[in-house]
């Protein structure tokens, strides 16, 4: 199995499915190799942790710097130039390259049955692994350029999906939104995929003792928290969440605004709430993940997912198994499963705003949405991801083994 990040030091959802989905295999007795392009450590999952470069290995504060799946161009130059030690290629695409040549040396070793690469920074390594031992290759449709990018499908990250989904032999999407969207858009037969929604595990769960601080105390005095969880980039919508902000303000003043995460929208959202007159009840705390972000989830009201275009989305797992009831983008995968949650159009900011008030007002629904949530995403463990992967494994494997 090809990553590009994993806990603790990934910077998004990415690393996260990939810990979940090699910990299900490896409670379902699969012998997993999982692979990362660099040195550093990880969390542990019972999997054989192999590095395809271990020349310069990197300590936790450098593995946070390290290039993930999120980075851009910019911000990849400015590491490159901060941290030279870290020794990064011309560009992104060299590393993913880099990574790719590195790959077969790993495939050999390991002798596989079956390849899965995540996501198209691994599509080139996972091809490399294939043609290296002639294993069959399984791609993991996590996003896509066209969710980040809308309709732009003229950048060398395009080339490289279609490449990855053209050359495996099967294909894993996390919802039936993002097989639509790789049928129509990268030319890929719909009998060649199969929808294996992410998961969540009990344990994934951050208990936290007490809940402190201004928010605690608003809270305490009568105020509504309403959380936003999420990179600040067209693609999770943070714009229209403050447009539906501002017209909750209207009806429900006493309601404060929390914003946690960073990206490249980030001084454009800043300056936005300011244009708005709601900076006073917006609060941005930049990227938080683990004890931070479940303090989060626990002390706020209800949790929002704006997204223009999401193939699955996590954060609202996340937040439901915190007792946060959500609602949730209807361009989402994760709104195919999810029964106990609002749902709403992204664009639609009236909606959105009257969902959001409502949910403050009637604690009764914000009780039924959390509890009945909570059982609901305790169902969907990782285990049961990992039984479908494996479904689709034994049957490449069977197939294969009659050319």
């Amino acid at each position: 199995m090809y990553g590009w990040e994993f806990p603790p030091h990934n910077s998004g959802g990415l690393g996260i499915a990939c810990y979940g989905l090699a910990k299900g295999l490896v409670q379902e007795g699969v012998d997993l190799s999982f692979v990362l392009p660099r040195k550093y450590p990880v969390s542990q999952t019972g999997a054989h942790m192999l590095f395809a470069d271990e020349s310069n290995p990197l300590d936790g504060a450098e593995a946070e710097l390290f290039a993930s799946g999120y980075i851009n161009e910019e911000r990849l130059k400015f590491l490159r130039g901060q941290y030279p030690e870290l020794q990064y290629g011309p560009s992104l695409y060299d590393e993913v390259l880099r990574y790719a040549a590195l790959s077969p040396l790993v495939a050999l070793r390991s002798r596989p049955d079956v390849i899965h690469a995540h996501d198209w920074l691994c599509y080139p390594a996972g091809i490399a692994a294939k043609r290296a031992t002639g294993a069959p290759l399984v791609v993991h449709v996590h996003a896509t350029e066209f969710d980040r990018a809308g309709f732009n499908q003229t950048n060398p990250i395009n080339d490289i999906e279609r490449r990855g989904m053209h050359e495996a032999d099967h294909i894993l999407t996390v919802s039936e939104y993002t097989k639509n969207i790789i049928v129509n858009y990268y030319d890929v037969d719909p009998n060649k995929v199969t929808v294996v929604y992410n998961g969540i595990d009990a344990d994934d769960k951050v208990v936290v003792s007490a809940l402190e601080g201004d928010m605690k105390r608003l809270k305490d005095a009568g105020w509504g928290i309403v959380l936003f969880v999420g990179r600040l980039t067209m693609q999770k919508g943070p714009d229209y969440f403050l447009e539906a902000a501002k017209k909750v303000l209207t009806r429900r003043p006493q309601t404060l605004f929390v914003v946690a995460g960073s990206g490249d929208m980030e001084r454009q959202i800043i300056d936005r709430a300011a244009f708005l007159g709601i900076g006073d009840k917006v609060i941005f705390t930049g990227f938080k993940r683990d004890k931070e972000l479940g303090r989060l989830y626990q002390v706020a009201d209800l949790m929002v997912m704006p997204s223009v275009s999401e193939p699955f989305g996590l954060v609202p797992l996340e937040a439901l198994l915190n007792g946060t009831p959500v609602i949730v983008s209807k361009q989402s995968g994760v709104a195919e499963v999810l029964r106990n949650a609002l749902k709403v159009d992204f664009w639609d900011i009236d909606e959105m705003a009257n969902k959001i008030a409502s949910t403050l007002e009637h604690p009764s629904l914000r009780e039924t949405l959390a509890t009945e949530g909570g059982r609901e995403v305790r169902a969907a463990v990782w285990s049961k991801v990992a039984q479908r992967c494996m479904m689709v494994y034994k049957k490449l494997v069977k197939s294969l083994s009659h050319v």
